[in-house]
């Protein structure tokens, strides 16, 4: 009976022991469950961090134009079109104000080159102007117009001379000339040192203004001294 009653116990323990789950505690276990999925079997083919980065921003960018057509009257047609108006907009501001300046470009001279005549830098200007070259067409006429000058020795020839300078020295001796020169040196700076774009009008006002400085009688230095008074 003892014998019996021994090896029943002994059978009560046994399954005790193995049918009893253990009972851990909440932290300890998850943190092992941490340190299981850590290791880097788990992670053979996880995104790499620059995929992760793409990923959210394409997902940033969905987003954007998700709130922005939501806003948008029309949806995202509305939202098409009004992207497109800006893209307009902004090319035609580029191709009216051409390239920005980082800094503003030191003043250069008139003349580049060896010298030529007057007549040389129209036929230059014609030519350009022909080939709807206005940015070298506007750069030639308004040579002409300053090397016309010094060939009526109403400018002395210098090397170096800007074309402000000539605009305000020959404004001396042609008074009436004087705002137009100004106009059309600054219109020369704008095109050779600015970045601008010149165009066919602002040609054909050079062009007029080498003609009409051509008919003009200068006025002498006391005559001119008079008028400035």
């Amino acid at each position: 009976m003892s014998t019996a009653g021994g090896r029943t116990a002994a059978s009560l323990r046994a399954r005790t022991s193995d049918d009893v789950p253990v009972d851990i505690p909440r932290v300890p276990a998850r943190e092992a469950a941490e340190r299981e999925l850590s290791k880097p079997m788990y992670h053979e083919n996880d995104p790499s961090f620059l995929e992760r980065a793409i990923d959210r921003f394409w997902e940033w960018v969905n987003d954007l134009f998700s709130a922005a057509s939501g806003a948008t009257p029309g949806g995202a047609v509305g939202l098409v079109v009004v992207v497109v108006l800006v893209l307009l907009l902004a090319a035609g501001l580029w191709l009216r104000l051409g390239t920005p300046q980082r800094t503003p470009p030191p003043e250069g001279t008139l003349f580049d080159e060896g010298p030529r005549s007057a007549a040389e830098h129209r036929t230059a200007a014609e030519a350009h102007a022909a080939a709807h070259h206005w940015n070298q067409a506007v750069q030639e006429r308004m040579r002409a117009v300053v090397r016309s000058l010094e060939e009526r020795a109403l400018l002395d020839p210098r090397p170096g001379r800007t074309a402000d300078e000539a605009a305000a020295e020959a404004g001396q001796s042609l008074p009436g000339h004087a705002d137009r020169l100004r106009a059309a040196a600054r219109e020369f700076d704008d095109v050779t040192y600015g970045g601008r774009t010149a165009d066919q009008q602002a040609y054909q006002r050079l062009s007029e203004l080498d003609s009409a400085v051509e008919r003009t009688k200068p006025l002498l230095s006391g005559a001119a001294q008079g008028a400035a008074e």
